[in-house]
C-alpha cells in the first residue's frame, strides 16, 4: 500500500514545490526584488521602533535606515546584473568570432534558464561555424582533385606528351562527370536544408519503378565509374507490391545507394536491391546490399553525415578493389540519401549484414505521410 501511494505523494509534492516557485527569491527574480522590498521595510520598521523606545535621534535612524537599504538593494542588484554582464560578454565575443564562451548557468531563477538557453544557442553557432568552415575546407578538397587531375591531362595533351587519343579523352571525361555530380549533390544538399524541395507523393508499382533505377544503373557504368564488372540484382516481394511516396526522391535514394554500393564492391561482385512492404499501408521497405568491405559498428552512425569517408571505404579506394577504385565519391550520396527519406519522414540506416554492407530504408506509407 505504502509503495502505491508514494508515487501520488511525491508528484503532488513536487507540484506543490513548482507552484510556490514565484515565493522563493532563490527561484524567481520577482520573489527575490520582493523578498528586497520586504527587509528594507522591516529594517526601517525595526530602527524607527528602536528610535522611539529609545534616546536615539529619529534623524540618525533614518540615515542609518537608509544606509542598510542600499547597501542590501547594491547586493541584491549585484547578483541579479552579474549574469546579464557575463552574457553582455559572451555575446560581443560571439560577434567577434569566438564560439566558444559560455556562461555559467548553477542559478535555479529566469537567469538560470536564460544561461542555459544562450549556452545552448552559443553550442549551436560554434557547431555551425564548424560545419561551415569543415563545408568550405571539403568542397575545396573535392574540387581540387578532379581540376589538377583534368588539368594534368589537358597540359599533357598541349605540350605533346599524350595524344588526344579515346583513352585520354575518357580520363578527362571521368573527371568533368565528377565535378558535374560534385555540383549537383551540393545543389541537391542546398534546397534540402532551404527546404525548397517539394515533396509529390504518389502511389506506384515497386517492381517497373525499381527496375528503372537499375537500368539507368546499368546504363551509367564505366560515364560516372568504370565498374562494368559489378551485377545489379532486383529481389521484389510480392511482384504486385505497391507503395506511396515520392518517385523522384526515392530515386535519388536508391540510385545513390546503388552508386554507393558499386564503388565498394569487390571484383565482379553483387549489389541486390531489394523490396518489402511496410508494417502499414503502402508502406515500403527497400535494402541495398553489397558484398564489400562494410562499415565498422563504431562508424555506422556518422555514414550519412556529409563529405563522411569511413576508413574501410577510403582503404578500399585507395587499393583500388576493382576497375575504376580510385573515385571515392564526393561524400555526398548518401546524405542527400538521409535528407530525402527525412522529406517522407521515414528512416534509413545500416542494418546487419553477414557480409558486406546492407543499408536500410524505411518509408511511412499514405496514412503517416497524408497524416
Amino acid at each position: 500500500m505504502r509503495r502505491r501511494w508514494e508515487p501520488v505523494w511525491v508528484g503532488w509534492i513536487d507540484r506543490l514545490w513548482e507552484g510556490l516557485r514565484p515565493l522563493d527569491p532563490y527561484r524567481s527574480v520577482k520573489a527575490a526584488l520582493g523578498a528586497l522590498v520586504i527587509v528594507s521595510v522591516v529594517i526601517t520598521t525595526l530602527l524607527a521602533l528602536f528610535a522611539v523606545n529609545s534616546a536615539t535621534e529619529l534623524r540618525v535612524i533614518t540615515i542609518i535606515s537608509i544606509i542598510a537599504s542600499l547597501l542590501i538593494t547594491q547586493f541584491v542588484a549585484q547578483s541579479l546584473t552579474a549574469p546579464l554582464d557575463e552574457m553582455t560578454d559572451a555575446a560581443r565575443a560571439m560577434a567577434d568570432g569566438d564560439y566558444s564562451r559560455r556562461v555559467r548557468g548553477d542559478r535555479r531563477d529566469e537567469f538560470g534558464e536564460l544561461a542555459e538557453t544562450f549556452n545552448q544557442m552559443a553550442a549551436d553557432l560554434e557547431l555551425v561555424d564548424q560545419h561551415r568552415k569543415e563545408l568550405v575546407a571539403n568542397v575545396s578538397h573535392e574540387l581540387r582533385t578532379p581540376i589538377a587531375a583534368l588539368r594534368a591531362v589537358l597540359e599533357n595533351v598541349v605540350d605533346g606528351v599524350s595524344d588526344s587519343d579515346p583513352e585520354t579523352m575518357r580520363i578527362a571525361l571521368q573527371q568533368t562527370d565528377r565535378l558535374g555530380r560534385l555540383v549537383e549533390h551540393l545543389l541537391d544538399l542546398s534546397r534540402l536544408d532551404n527546404g525548397v524541395v517539394p515533396l509529390r507523393a504518389r502511389r506506384f508499382e515497386v517492381w517497373p519503378y525499381l527496375a528503372g533505377v537499375l537500368k539507368e544503373a546499368n546504363m551509367s557504368k564505366g560515364q560516372g565509374h568504370s565498374r562494368t564488372d559489378v551485377h545489379l540484382h532486383l529481389d521484389v516481394s510480392p511482384p504486385e507490391l505497391t507503395a506511396y511516396a515520392d518517385a523522384e526522391r526515392l530515386h535519388q535514394v536508391v540510385a545513390n545507394l546503388i552508386d554507393n554500393a558499386v564503388k565498394h564492391s569487390p571484383p565482379h561482385g553483387r549489389v541486390t536491391v531489394r523490396a518489402r512492404p511496410g508494417a502499414t499501408e503502402e508502406s515500403l521497405e527497400v535494402e541495398v546490399l553489397d558484398e564489400g568491405p562494410g562499415i565498422p559498428e563504431s562508424e555506422r552512425a556518422h555514414v550519412f553525415e556529409r563529405f563522411n569517408r569511413t576508413k574501410a571505404a577510403e582503404t578500399s579506394s585507395q587499393r583500388g578493389s576493382g576497375p575504376g577504385g580510385g573515385d571515392g565519391g564526393t561524400g555526398l550520396g548518401l546524405a542527400i540519401a538521409r535528407w530525402a527519406v527525412d522529406l517522407h519522414g521515414g528512416w534509413i540506416r545500416v542494418a546487419e549484414s553477414p557480409r558486406g554492407c546492407r543499408i536500410q530504408v524505411t518509408l511511412p506509407g499514405v496514412n503517416e505521410m497524408q497524416g
